[in-house]
C-alpha cells in the first residue's frame, strides 16, 4: 500500500498527517504503529487523518503510536488548520474541525498566505471524576490536590479532561524529574481505568510554567495541546498561577486562557509543516 503523506508539528509534538478528504485509508490502526517508528518508518507521535465532516468543515482521526485512537489533539488540530488552508481546502481563517470530543473553532493567523498562529477554544474542563474518567469515591465532585502513590513515591494530583484524561502533577524542577521512572506508573495505574496522560509541572511565576508531558501510548512528547490546558486549570484551581499562563515545553511555549466566566479555555501556537512524501507501506 502506497500512502501519501505529510509530516508536521506543534511544538514539537509531531504526526503523520494523511488527507483522506476523497478516500479512505484501510487499517489505520496498523498504520499508525508502522509510520510513528522512529526506525523503521517516518517517525511520530501518531497518525492523524484529515476527513470530511457532516457537522464541521473536517474531521480529524487521530492513532497513537501504539495504535490506540485518541480523542483529541491540541497540536495536531492546529497542524490540520495549517494543512488545510494552505492546500486550498479552506479559504477562510475560521474554520471547524470536528473531533471525538466535540467541535473544535480555530482561529488562524495567516501572513503572506502561511499560518503561523492557530487559536482554538478548546472548550469547558471536565472535573468529575467519572466522566475523566477517575476511579474515586462515589459522591467526589472533582479530584484535585488528591495524594497518589506511584512507584513509592507519594504525588499530590489533580485530574482534569480535556477531551483527553490528564493527571496534572507539580514538582519541584521539570528539568531532572525521572520521567521515564514514574510516566509509565502513572498511565497505568488503577486508578484510572482508560490510561493517562501525565503532566509534570513546575511553576515558575503566576503567568509562566515548565511543563513535561508523559502521553498514554506514546510515551514522553515534546509537547501535548490538551495537556496544557489541564495544566493551567490545574495551576488555577490550586491556585499557583492566574488565568493566563505561558507554557513552556520541551518543544516550544503555548499561550493558555482559562476563561472561568465562559467556563472555557482557549489555547493559541504555531503548526509547522516539516515534509512531504509518499511511503510503501507493508503490514504483512
Amino acid at each position: 500500500m502506497r500512502v501519501k503523506f505529510t509530516k508536521m508539528h506543534g511544538c514539537g509534538n509531531d504526526y503523520v498527517y494523511v488527507n483522506c478528504m476523497d478516500k479512505v485509508l484501510d487499517n489505520p490502526c496498523e498504520v499508525s504503529r508502522y509510520v510513528s517508528d522512529r526506525h523503521f518508518g517516518i517517525g511520530s507521535d501518531g497518525l492523524i487523518l484529515i476527513c470530511p465532516s457532516d457537522v464541521a468543515d473536517f474531521k480529524m482521526v487521530m492513532y497513537n503510536a501504539d495504535g490506540s485512537e485518541g480523542k483529541m489533539c491540541g497540536n495536531g488540530v492546529r497542524c490540520i488548520a495549517k494543512y488545510v488552508y494552505e492546500n486550498g481546502l479552506a479559504v477562510k481563517d475560521e474554520i471547524t474541525i470536528e473531533t471525538r470530543s466535540g467541535i473544535k473553532k480555530l482561529d488562524l493567523t495567516v501572513e503572506d498566505g502561511k499560518v503561523c498562529l492557530v487559536k482554538v477554544d478548546m472548550g469547558a474542563p471536565v472535573l468529575k471524576p467519572s466522566d475523566i474518567p477517575v476511579t474515586a469515591d462515589e459522591g467526589m465532585e472533582s479530584f484535585i490536590d488528591q495524594p497518589l502513590i506511584v512507584e513509592g513515591t507519594e504525588f499530590k494530583v489533580t485530574c482534569v479532561s480535556m477531551g483527553n484524561p490528564h493527571a496534572v502533577v507539580f514538582v519541584d524542577y521539570t528539568d531532572n524529574f525521572e520521567i521515564n521512572r514514574y510516566g509509565t506508573g502513572f498511565e497505568e495505574h488503577m486508578l484510572f481505568p482508560d490510561r493517562i496522560n501525565t503532566e509534570f509541572v513546575q511553576v515558575i511565576n503566576r503567568n509562566e510554567i515548565n511543563m513535561r508531558v508523559w502521553e498514554r501510548g506514546s510515551g514522553e512528547t515534546l509537547a501535548c495541546g490538551t495537556g496544557t490546558c489541564a495544566a493551567v486549570v490545574a495551576c488555577v484551581l490550586n491556585g499557583r498561577t492566574d488565568d493566563e499562563v505561558t507554557v513552556h515545553l520541551l518543544g516550544g511555549d503555548l499561550f493558555i486562557k482559562y476563561d472561568r466566566e465562559n467556563n472555557t479555555v482557549w489555547m493559541t501556537g504555531p503548526a509547522e509543516t516539516v515534509f512531504e512524501g509518499e511511503i510503501d507501506i507493508d503490514l504483512d
